[in-house]
């Protein structure tokens, strides 16, 4: 993670809560050292302990961080993740926001970790997708690879992703790859969206310019067929399985000659998971 790019991103979340008035509430209290600690109501993977302590430090307070656990560990209902000392007023001031941030990524790292243990002991490996929420991406897909999986594209700029859109809008599946890899740099990686036998024939004479394919809502049936056909055109291609992708599938889609399997459910059908922030005097 860029850490500037990290910060100005807390800074927005803090503004957000904070306002022009600040926090009304917690101004009013002394400033009086204090210790509170950080409670997993229940299980999961953790995830966002140095998003969590960022929380803090941007505020200029002087938070003191003692952490029981670290990102990728799993939590039983009722561990005490972290102990924090500092000013209770900066502690309390930031709790929400740091509290929502954990919450939010660590949910997303418990249903990545369900469904990576699914492939694992297979070459298939699970993908997550652009599919994030605004202005979360980066911590978001972060979350994705603690709980095991591997980042797509981080956006439109760092990969060739020729869609069915792209496909339509250029008239055919070989003219889309011929006009976008003109347009590529060298570094970047090519990857098509297929949707039906009639684009996979189109492509296969074009295939010496792509490094992946993905099959977009193929049934089980014909994925395995479609994966081969491709790879025994050319050997090193990469075959991505997309579209209608659950954790039961996976179970079926391991067993087949693929490389990936992307699915955007691992962020947007993750439930956050429980923490508190309990203030203990000192």
């Amino acid at each position: 993670m860029n850490i500037l790019q990290l910060r100005n991103l807390i800074l927005n979340f803090l503004n957000e809560d904070l306002g022009l008035a600040g926090d009304i509430t917690s101004s009013s209290l002394p400033d009086k050292e204090g210790r509170a600690v950080l409670i997993a109501r229940e299980g999961g993977v953790l995830c966002g302990a140095p998003v969590f302590e960022m929380v803090f430090k941007s505020l200029n307070g002087e938070v003191i961080f003692n952490w029981m656990k670290e990102d990728g560990e799993e939590l039983e209902p009722g561990s005490v993740v972290c102990e924090l000392r500092g000013n209770v007023k900066e502690i309390l001031t930031a709790e929400r926001t740091a509290l929502n941030l954990i919450q939010r990524l660590s949910g997303i790292a418990t249903e990545t970790r369900k469904y990576s243990k699914v492939l694992e002991g297979y070459p298939v490996r699970l993908l997550d997708t652009r599919k994030t929420t605004p202005g979360l991406r980066v911590l978001e897909k972060y979350a994705t690879r603690v709980g095991g999986a591997l980042n797509h594209r981080f956006g439109l700029y760092d990969a060739v992703m020729i869609k069915d859109n792209h496909i339509k809008a250029f008239g055919g599946v070989r003219r889309a790859v011929e006009e976008v890899v003109k347009n590529a740099p060298v570094t970047a990686k090519v990857e098509v969206e297929i949707e039906s036998w009639d684009e996979l024939e189109e492509l296969l004479s074009v295939i010496e310019l792509v490094d992946i394919v993905m099959l977009d809502n193929w049934s089980d049936g014909e994925v395995e067929k479609g994966a081969l056909t491709l790879k025994e055109r050319k050997e090193d291609i990469k075959v991505e399985v997309s579209g209608g992708i659950t954790y039961e599938r996976l179970f079926f889609l391991r067993e087949l000659p693929i490389d990936f399997v992307s699915t955007s459910r691992i962020i947007t059908a993750a439930k956050w998971m429980d923490f508190s922030l309990e203030v203990l005097w000192t």
